[in-house]
């Protein structure tokens, strides 16, 4: 059981990629290669991520590499409170070892029982921990043979020879899976490959020609003052889903939550291009994120629950896309003129009669017929501008 190439292999894949698929089956590969009848490898993690509690990727010899993605939520809890890897970590243990074979030692616990009826005969577990200071305690890695005889003493010493490289690349590709994943959702995917790359000095930036989409909820604030603020954030969760998911969905992408509102940015590569298709992406953003919202308050009103209505706006211009803030605290935002004009155009929605305006400027860059709304004063400008809004249906 030669293996001493396996750990450099390790090490070499890890720095030059965060392919964890390639890694984990070369490394299961190189056990069997070596006489170590490992059948089933499973590698579990817990995740930092608002959908996911955990991570398993699993090599079955003959089938190759699967990956599981396990929720937040009571079905996932349950699943964990009856796995051998919560059991050890309970008892402050980080190795065990259980035959499948032997009648009834495996029932409390329904992986194992499982690969006992697939034909598994010995399971060992490795809880290894990592430092602390993030959600990523550590990784439980287990193995299992289908071999008569299980696992030998010298297989098992031969795996824990090589445990420490796999643990530890495994930590690397966690973390900075961690750090992408983290990054884009408080910031934004498209914001978080910027700073990534390393856009992350203050007045770092540059000038690009954008769509603007500016949300608001209609009367938030006084109905803040006499809900409960737990049920205050749960329905507000539920209109950020209906207005921002659009935006994702038609290629935009929202920077900031403004409290009960949004500002969302679609950076137009090609201005010269008329009409132009990020408009009309952002234009649909708006409109379908305005009938989510209302779908969502006509089944509050069916529920006899509080109904919050929405302003849109949407504005072309050219904004600075970059970081600004004090030395050591920055945010990467969008700012201008064409910003502050969004904001003052969506300050007359109600005033007008419109929860959704389109600027003079995007509307003669958009395919979509609009019928115009009239003209508006707005602070600053030294002209009037003229406001469309969707022919309603």
């Amino acid at each position: 059981m030669d293996l001493t190439h396996l750990g450099r292999w390790i090490a070499e894949h890890a720095t030059a990629t965060d392919d964890h698929d390639i890694l984990l089956s070369g490394f299961c590969e190189a056990l069997v290669e070596a006489g170590i009848p490992v059948w089933r490898v499973s590698v579990m993690a817990p995740a930092l991520d608002p959908t996911l509690r955990g991570v398993s990727l699993n090599w079955h010899a003959g089938e190759g590499m699967s990956f599981v993605a396990n929720a937040h939520g009571a079905d996932e809890e349950s699943d964990w409170l009856l796995s051998p890897v919560y059991a050890l970590v309970e008892q402050g243990e980080t190795f065990g070892r259980w035959r499948l074979d032997a009648p009834g030692l495996a029932v409390d616990f329904p992986v194992l029982k499982a690969l006992g009826a697939q034909g598994g005969v010995d399971y060992v577990l490795h809880i290894v921990e990592f430092a602390p200071g993030t959600a990523l305690r550590g990784v439980a890695v287990s193995f299992c043979t289908r071999e008569a005889a299980g696992f030998t003493a010298a297989h098992l010493s031969a795996i824990a020879d090589v445990l420490p490289f796999l643990t530890l690349a495994i930590a690397k590709m966690g973390l900075a899976h961690t750090f992408r994943e983290v990054s884009a959702t408080y910031l934004g995917r498209s914001t978080a490959e910027r700073i990534l790359d390393g856009q992350i000095r203050r007045g770092e930036g540059r000038a690009v020609p954008a769509a603007i989409l500016l949300t608001d909820l209609r009367g938030f604030t006084a109905l803040a003052d006499r809900i409960d603020p737990a049920d205050m954030v749960a329905w507000l969760n539920e209109h950020f889903d209906a207005l921002g998911d659009p935006v994702a969905r038609h290629g935009g992408e929202i920077l900031k939550f403004l409290g009960d509102g949004f500002l969302a940015v679609f950076p137009v590569p090609d201005a010269g291009t008329l009409p132009c298709p990020v408009c009309g992406a952002a234009l649909n953003a708006a409109t379908d994120g305005l009938a989510a919202n209302a779908a969502l308050n006509a089944r509050r009103r069916a529920a006899d629950l509080p109904e919050l209505a929405a302003d849109c706006v949407v504005h072309f211009g050219t904004v600075i896309y970059g970081n600004v803030g004090t030395e050591r605290r920055l945010d990467f935002t969008i700012i201008g003129r064409a910003v502050n004009e969004a904001s003052r155009i969506e300050s007359q929605c109600a005033a007008l009669g419109h929860d959704l305006l389109v600027s003079d400027s995007f509307a003669e860059r958009c395919a979509r017929q609009l019928e115009p709304v009239g003209t508006i004063e707005l602070r600053g400008l030294s002209r009037p501008m003229r406001v469309w809004t969707v022919p309603r249906e």
